[in-house]
């Protein structure tokens, strides 16, 4: 018996979909990255962005946990508000991050010694992972949205870790980048 609902695109034109979404957020970010500072628009608002995008991931982390507690007890409902809350606030730090690199100038990591290797592997693992995850919780909402909580549940087991790690590692390399942005 199929108990999948009828979705609003196709399996194809998901996946193109979810394809030109990670594309371009990838790209965007990439060209922030290398974007001259003086190409930049400057917004005094902007230097607020950081601490409010640890605060999204935080409240990420939170909700990721609550969502996962509320699943392993049975409690569905209560799962996807969470999870949809999650996804929401990621969306909005994502929208944030975007409008901050859009407006600061990038700011450079001032630690020496062991403690920039820690910087910097933490970083780096939660870019590459940020990366990853985009279209894996773009799958998993998919699949839980669209009734098919086998694959859901399966994509979910490694989403979920993935998906925390990156929201908590966000707010340490803000914690540890926080002194070097500019007053």
């Amino acid at each position: 018996m199929n108990t999948e609902k009828k979705t609003w695109i196709s399996d194809k034109g998901f996946f193109r979909l979810v394809l030109g979404i990670t594309i371009a957020v990838l790209s965007l970010v990439i060209v922030l990255q290398i974007l001259p500072d003086a190409m930049r628009p400057t917004a005094s608002f902007a230097k607020f962005l950081p601490a409010t995008n640890a605060l999204l991931n935080s409240l990420v982390s939170i909700l990721l946990v609550l969502g996962f507690l509320a699943i392993k007890s049975g409690k569905k409902g209560l799962h996807q508000a969470y999870m949809l809350g999650a996804f929401i606030l990621s969306t909005l730090f994502l929208l944030s991050y975007v409008t901050y690199h859009v407006c600061a100038a990038h700011t450079v990591f001032g630690g020496v010694g062991a403690i920039r290797v820690v910087y910097f592997a933490i970083l780096i693992s939660h870019i590459v992972l940020a990366a990853v995850i985009l279209p894996m919780v773009l799958y998993t909402v998919h699949y839980s949205t669209s009734g098919n909580f086998i694959k859901h549940k399966k994509l979910a087991r490694i989403t979920f870790p993935l998906w925390l790690y990156v929201s908590i590692s966000g707010v340490v390399v803000y914690c540890m980048i926080a002194p070097y942005y500019p007053v």
